[in-house]
């Protein structure tokens, strides 16, 4: 589904009423939703202003994430909420760092927030899954996925990752959870090391 289509849905726009809001025909709506037209360039501010949404989401395929987003563009239209406090998390990606993240007033906002941090991580774990047909850390996936299901609420696992994250330099030295992570990381890059890994 074309992004115009998939916005016009969610705001619940027939094609007729945003052809005269554009002050062009239906028909040219049409075209542009089967791909038999382009969108012509002049459009996209216009149609970026009027629905609050970047202008190359409107031609072409939506990934989840880019439809979470335009929901959450939605909602901050319909709630108009208020940023409450910053949050501090640790992003991961071509630069790992520490950013400001908003916690709103209004539950629905921090939920679609949380629903696209996870479907960013589903996405990225996907592609890590799929970078080789024939993998040869299937077993490390399979095993990550398990202790996820039976223990990633367990202290020591987040511990563990956290380690692991720092001794394969994911995450910087500078992050850091206090003392009594660096005493447990130290002690796992002893043994680490006393087995040559």
């Amino acid at each position: 589904m074309i992004g115009l289509e998939y916005i016009l849905s969610l705001y619940n726009m027939q094609h007729i009423e945003l052809a005269v809001k554009l002050g062009i025909k239906k028909q040219n709506i049409n075209l542009w939703i089967k791909r038999k037209q382009s969108i012509p360039k002049k459009y996209l501010p216009v149609l970026s202003e009027l629905f609050g949404v970047e202008e190359d989401y409107f031609t072409k395929e939506l990934t989840e994430v880019e439809r979470l987003e335009i929901q959450k563009e939605k909602l901050k239209q319909d709630l108009t909420p208020v940023i409450q406090k910053q949050d501090q998390q640790f992003i991961l990606g071509d630069v790992n760092d520490i950013v400001e993240v908003p916690i709103y007033d209004k539950e629905e906002m921090n939920k679609i927030e949380r629903t696209i941090e996870k479907a960013k991580l589903v996405a990225r774990f996907k592609q890590a899954i799929e970078i080789d047909d024939e993998l040869p850390n299937l077993d490390t996936f399979k095993l990550v996925i398990e202790l996820l299901e039976k223990s990633q609420h367990e202290i020591i696992f987040h511990k563990t990752i956290e380690a692991l994250a720092h001794y394969l330099e994911v995450l910087p030295d500078w992050v850091s959870t206090g003392p009594e992570q660096d005493e447990f990381e130290n002690e796992l890059f002893e043994v680490l090391d006393d087995n040559n890994f």
